[in-house]
């Protein structure tokens, strides 16, 4: 599956000494530098690699936060992981991470990423999901405890209309801390819609969907 977001050419947001930016293109990504301290998933040169990538594949939308020539904070959204129950569904978008330097971490860098990636006219024709893992959240560098940590990101993605999603997903299952959150387009149909609802609850392996 395609996202088509090729006609929308996205926005370019200043706040006081941030920029925001998105959908950004790989060739643009590759000229910026990654700021040191967004390492959570990956070294820092393979996180900007990571994103040169996702922005590349016909699938990928990547936003970011900048400071001058230094990005600060991203958002990436695109197809589920094949081996994800969610794959089987051709109209779910994931997101896939969303990272903010704990520098800028009080300045509502992460709402207003999520803020300009919603006003792509893409959102409202997929369904969107997040699947959080807590072995990924920064309870260090925050100073919250997992349960606050998941109320932080669960009102985050609440800003832009995600919801939490019961499911019976074995890799949310692995902990009672995981998550997985969704938003329903106004514009997807009621038979992706119906099929969404169905796969939530279709036992542990992804093969016991059609």
């Amino acid at each position: 599956m395609e996202v088509d977001n090729k006609d929308y050419t996205g926005s370019k947001i200043p706040s006081a000494q941030l920029v925001y930016e998105g959908p950004v293109q790989p060739e643009y990504i590759s000229q910026l530098e990654m700021s040191p301290d967004l390492h959570v998933f990956r070294e820092p040169h393979k996180q900007h690699q990571a994103l040169v990538d996702i922005a590349a594949s016909s699938d990928g939308i990547v936003y970011i936060a900048r400071h001058q020539n230094i990005i600060v904070g991203y958002v990436t959204f695109h197809n589920p992981d094949q081996y994800s129950r969610w794959c089987k569904h051709d109209n779910i978008l994931e997101l896939g991470a969303i990272e903010v330097s704990p520098a800028w971490r009080k300045h509502k860098v992460g709402k207003n990423l999520m803020k300009l990636a919603f006003t792509n006219p893409i959102m409202d024709e997929k369904i969107v999901i997040t699947i959080e893992f807590c072995w990924h959240w920064d309870l260090e560098n925050t100073g919250l405890d997992i349960w606050q940590y998941q109320k932080m990101l669960s009102n985050l993605f609440g800003s832009v209309g995600l919801v939490r999603v019961p499911t019976d997903d074995p890799e949310i299952l692995e902990h009672i801390a995981n998550v997985m959150m969704a938003r329903v387009g106004p514009r997807v149909s009621e038979e992706d819609v119906k099929k969404f609802e169905e796969m939530k609850f279709c036992g542990g392996s992804i093969f016991n969907y059609k």
